[in-house]
């Protein structure tokens, strides 16, 4: 009885002791409807859906403003290094009045748009991970689209890098490799470039941002990064419990 007793202790000890977290997520949206500037004129089409984390203050301000910084970037269609815009609002201001700047310029009666997505793609108690999508269609034979991730520290808010993310950087992009090798019928003893692939120097390299899903790692190379625009983003998965022995333990223990 007294064994049980302490197994049962024991397991209630672990339970409340191990980390959970504390944040939670809000979905927010915002269009070209909010602006007073497009109450009685014709505007380019908005479209901005993305969550707001809700929790402790620090941490959850840090994340909001990685959030926030990125759709301001993305609206940014300035030749400035860094926008100006504070807000999301004031950056969808700014790419109204770039638009109106140049309608006239267009042979045909085109308008400018702009979708943005912020969403939870994963989280456990020491990462979340955000999916990035944006879309912008500023003229031209066609828009642009694009996915990135952010990963981001649970318990500092602060983001991740690609190699913080990883115990052993160098045998998870051999693995890598290997899966995409596999994938798109990439033979070892050839250049990664065999098949029509762009890796500068002949060389396989990550793309600039991972995800991780809850079964899965997840990579997108955007159009132009690796191939054409014609052939859209290239998309490949490891399973996660592939890739978990590159892993670092802090981000998965």
């Amino acid at each position: 009885m007294k064994l049980r007793l302490l197994l049962l202790l024991s397991i209630t000890i672990f339970i409340g002791c191990k980390k959970t977290s504390t944040l939670s997520f809000s979905l927010e949206s915002f269009s070209e409807s909010d602006l007073k500037i497009c109450e009685n004129d014709s505007c380019s089409k908005i479209t901005i859906d993305y969550i707001k984390v809700v929790g402790d203050e620090a941490i959850a301000s840090k994340i909001n403003s990685q959030i926030e910084s990125y759709i301001i970037k993305s609206l940014f269609l300035g030749e400035d290094e860094r926008p100006s815009a504070k807000s999301i609002e004031e950056a969808a201001r700014q790419f109204i009045i770039a638009y109106r700047d140049h309608k006239n310029e267009f042979e045909y009666n085109l308008k400018y748009e702009a979708e943005v997505t912020v969403s939870k793609m994963y989280e456990n108690e020491n990462i979340l991970c955000l999916q990035l999508q944006s879309y912008l269609f500023t003229g031209g034979a066609h828009g642009y689209g694009s996915t990135h991730f952010k990963n981001i520290d649970e318990e500092t808010g602060e983001e991740i890098t690609v190699s913080e993310l990883f115990e052993d950087e160098k045998g998870f992009l051999e693995l890598t490799e290997k899966a995409f090798r596999k994938k798109y019928k990439i033979p070892e003893n050839e250049s990664i470039n065999y098949t029509g692939f762009w890796f500068e120097d002949d060389t396989f390299y990550l793309p600039e941002t991972i995800g991780i899903s809850k079964k899965n790692i997840v990579f997108i190379y955007n159009p132009y990064d690796i191939a054409s625009y014609a052939e859209g983003p290239i998309i490949f998965e490891i399973p996660l419990k592939e890739a978990k022995p590159f892993l670092s333990n802090t981000y998965f223990p």
